[in-house]
């Protein structure tokens, strides 16, 4: 365990000795990434996904975004009453805050939900407290699952984080 720790560690130590210089409180500056020593300059032969950086942007950050957070089990309860009985296409996502492949999709559902305006879409953190019934009715096992209404009822249903199956359900129900 330690023999991989070590090394990694000495790779840093000739850049940690050279900003030594004076006092120690004076803090390394580096203007760009190529000022950097190698072992520290991002690779750039890979391109990391928008989606994992920290500050990318909220969920529903848009305006005409048709994209709606659940806040709590009742509402959840209430809007689900709501778009049976007025018969409202809807989307319901499934999702936690832990959950890599959900925050993985985010951007790919703001992007639909500007895409079909007329169909709402409601973002329901599965660990919020009071829905552990709600989700064992809905059956929901897993995270990100989709539930698609059309007509007040449950028309599809897709599980996990699949671009090209959310993209042809919401071609085949929603297309106008």
């Amino acid at each position: 365990m330690f023999r991989r720790v070590i090394p990694r560690l000495c790779l840093l130590r000739p850049l940690l000795l050279s900003q030594r210089v004076g006092t120690f409180s004076s803090t390394p500056s580096f203007s760009s990434y190529s000022d950097l020593p190698p072992v520290l300059r991002p690779s750039t032969d890979r391109q990391l996904s928008p989606c994992f950086t920290p500050f990318s942007r909220s969920f529903a950050s848009s305006s005409s975004s048709n994209l709606v957070i659940v806040g709590s089990a009742d509402s959840f309860k209430t809007l689900l009453q709501k778009v049976q009985d007025e018969k409202l296409p809807t989307i319901f996502y499934f999702t936690a805050a832990w959950c890599g492949p959900c925050r993985a999709i985010s951007p790919f559902i703001e992007q639909l939900s500007h895409q079909y305006p007329n169909v709402t879409i409601y973002k329901v953190d599965i660990d919020q407290e009071g829905l552990g019934t709600v989700l064992n009715d809905l059956k929901i096992c897993s995270v990100p699952t989709f539930h698609f209404l059309k007509n007040g009822e449950k028309a599809s249903e897709v599980v996990g984080a699949d671009v090209e199956q959310l993209r042809s359900t919401m071609e085949d129900l929603y297309q106008e």
